[in-house]
């Protein structure tokens, strides 16, 4: 199977408010919208994308609908460090601090307006009881 593209697509109830919180936090730039969808693409790397989508809405499946839940969305950056510094002047709840985590990440976690965690990572050296698990 050729893939295309993958993003996440997030049910929400409000989609304006989803959408203003990753323009505003993460550099996303809209590329699509209507009032009931919009695509987000990354502002530094088109290959970024996510979609919010009004969770009532008659395209998706009845038992499909409502809000996002149980999944965490991670975003692999450059400098976590600078992205947790504008993350806290910007009044995001901390839900993990920004710690090294000995598996090779270095991170925090936070959350969208609709309670979807959000992890920023930025890859660093696994410690020798987790360098094995690796696969080359």
């Amino acid at each position: 199977m050729l893939y295309t593209q993958f993003y996440p697509v997030i049910q929400t109830l409000d989609v304006k408010g989803t959408t203003d919180f990753f323009r505003e936090n993460f550099d996303f730039r809209v590329i699509f919208e209507t009032d009931w969808y919009v695509h987000l693409q990354s502002v530094e790397n088109e290959a970024v994308n996510i979609a919010i989508l009004n969770g009532t809405h008659e395209t998706i499946p009845v038992e499909g609908r409502g809000i996002s839940s149980g999944v965490i969305i991670n975003f692999e950056v450059a400098d976590v460090d600078k992205v947790y510094s504008r993350a806290k002047k910007n009044g995001l709840p901390i839900v993990l601090k920004l710690k090294d985590e000995a598996f090779g990440q270095r991170h925090f976690i936070t959350r969208d307006p609709n309670g979807l965690l959000i992890d920023i990572i930025t890859p660093i050296e696994p410690n020798d009881e987790f360098i094995d698990q690796y696969v080359n």
